[in-house]
């Protein structure tokens, strides 16, 4: 009947297609027996931190920034080139009108915030500066993953300007308390933050102490997330908590320590034994104890510069001569080295401090990809640490009528967005050639490819702040007959010369 039908329409039944064997078009997805012990895992960000994870990768990168002599490097590169010697610069940029600046306005804003950054106005502990809190907070973020910062606001503060800061340890951040809701519209906590639906914090939920200490002061409270600024960088979406800085590179670093311990003691031991006296009968050799008592025939060997002594009857002697640590140590542990460098996103050279083998082409490449990576964390520290801390402090400072004109006439708050115009200049750095820089500076402003502004910026200072200084060099140079120092030098390019007609 099948065969009547196919053949009434003009068709034949096709026989069925063989079985075609899947294949795999990524190799990363491939299964085999070289990707059996790849562990992989669709749990989200905050599921692997629970239970532990978070709390043991802290502590560990705690124990490697104590003791590892590379991990105190890298936060060393880190608070270095961040944040710098003077830490980040404000520059008020208030304007009466588009490209007019409020010159008082930017000064006094100025003024009083460089008085409220000195350590007894900044920090409700009066410990430390606000550069000096800068330094504290990006260590804690690259250490531990995360920093807690709590805002103090009103009498507490106990300044003028009404509003201070404290760095608390984020262990007191409870990782594990955690609660998801029942109902549509409950929030939730994870990992001691309470979110909405969202997914914004609203709250975090602290020790009211340190839980290393007594166990008595280890009770919860609950603090507005108004009051409470959680610094980290996500890897991931919907995260929530951060992860310390070392992680990938945490399992080789400690590998490496033990390494190097191994490598030390065997090349320690094998400088300090020289060998080992045998006897064919397996006898005890002379000049050692048995049971307390000294053996017949007192024989003590010492060593001196050009002797040749005589063995007893019997008694041989078995060199031994380690050839630990081999000649591939030094290749083998820069290798390792450089794993870790990358894994913690700084050069080789700067964390190993190993110059050899560089000239000045490499380690420029090098250098300016890992100076890129600063001024990207810097950044991302401008728009996350500083830029909510000096919002907070100009509401409450012309709340508080801190910030005055020359004439004494305070601020008022009701300008707030006026004058909160501002930006933040992170520290830049010098070449070994400087003055290279200085004339290409000088032929891209000569050729209309950068601005005054810009190069001022590349340097990390401000333009005004140079002019405001030359001028007043100029004013002590004319008071002492000296010529002026801001005498141009970059003259504008002149237009070319039509050709003569012939």
């Amino acid at each position: 009947m099948f065969e009547k039908i196919t053949a009434f329409f003009g068709r034949t039944a096709a026989p069925n297609p063989p079985a075609r064997v899947a294949h795999r078009h990524f190799d990363g997805a491939a299964i085999n027996r070289f990707t059996e012990s790849w562990k992989t895992t669709n749990q989200s960000i905050d599921q692997e931190l629970k239970n532990g994870t978070l709390d043991l990768l802290r502590r560990r990168s705690r124990e490697l920034a104590k003791n590892d002599n590379y991990v105190k490097k890298f936060l060393e590169l880190v608070e270095v080139n961040v944040i710098g010697p003077r830490g980040f610069t404000l520059q008020v940029r208030v304007e009466d009108a588009p490209g007019k600046p409020d010159r008082l306005a930017n000064d006094a804003i100025e003024r009083e915030f460089a008085r409220w950054c000195r350590a007894d106005f900044c920090d409700v502990s009066g410990k430390m500066s606000f550069v000096d809190f800068q330094r504290a907070v990006i260590k804690a973020v690259e250490r531990d993953g995360e920093a807690l910062i709590l805002r103090v606001r009103g009498k507490n503060a106990r300044n003028k300007h009404n509003f201070a800061l404290q760095l608390l340890d984020i262990e007191r951040l409870d990782t594990r308390y955690n609660f998801t809701p029942t109902v549509t519209g409950q929030n939730s906590i994870v990992m001691g933050v309470e979110l909405d639906t969202f997914q914004r914090p609203v709250g975090y939920w602290l020790h009211s102490a340190h839980p290393g200490g007594p166990a008595g002061q280890r009770q919860r409270e609950f603090l507005p997330a108004d009051d409470v600024l959680h610094l980290f960088e996500a890897m991931t979406p919907e995260q929530t908590r951060g992860i310390p800085r070392t992680h990938s590179a945490m399992s080789g670093l400690h590998q490496l320590k033990g390494y190097q311990e191994a490598a030390v003691i065997a090349a320690r031991a094998g400088a300090a034994k020289m060998g080992f006296y045998t006897s064919k009968e397996g006898d005890m050799p002379p000049g050692y104890f048995d049971d307390g008592d000294a053996i017949e025939g007192d024989y003590m060997m010492s060593a001196e510069a050009g002797e040749f002594g005589i063995l007893p009857t019997g008694v041989d002697f078995k060199t031994y001569d380690p050839t630990y640590p081999h000649d591939q140590y030094p290749e083998f542990t820069a290798a390792t080295l450089r794993g870790i460098s990358s894994g913690l996103g700084v050069a080789y050279h700067s964390l190993a401090n190993d110059l050899e083998g560089v000239n000045f082409s490499s380690i420029r490449s090098g250098t300016l990809e890992e100076r890129d990576r600063w001024m990207t964390k810097q950044d991302w520290f401008a728009g996350a640490c500083l830029l909510p801390i000096y919002e907070d402090w100009l509401r409450m400072a012309l709340l508080s009528q801190a910030i005055k004109l020359p004439n004494g006439s305070p601020l008022p708050l009701a300008k707030y967005d006026k004058f909160a115009q501002h930006v933040w200049q992170g520290r830049r750095w010098a070449w070994v050639d400087p003055l290279k820089d200085i004339n290409a500076s000088i032929e891209a402003m000569k050729n209309g490819l950068a601005s005054p502004q810009a190069i001022c910026a590349n340097l990390g200072v401000q333009l005004e702040d140079v002019i405001d200084s030359l001028a007043h060099a100029d004013q002590l140079a004319a008071a002492n007959g000296l010529p002026k120092y801001s005498a141009p030098t970059i003259k504008a390019p002149e237009p070319p010369t039509e050709p003569a007609d012939v």
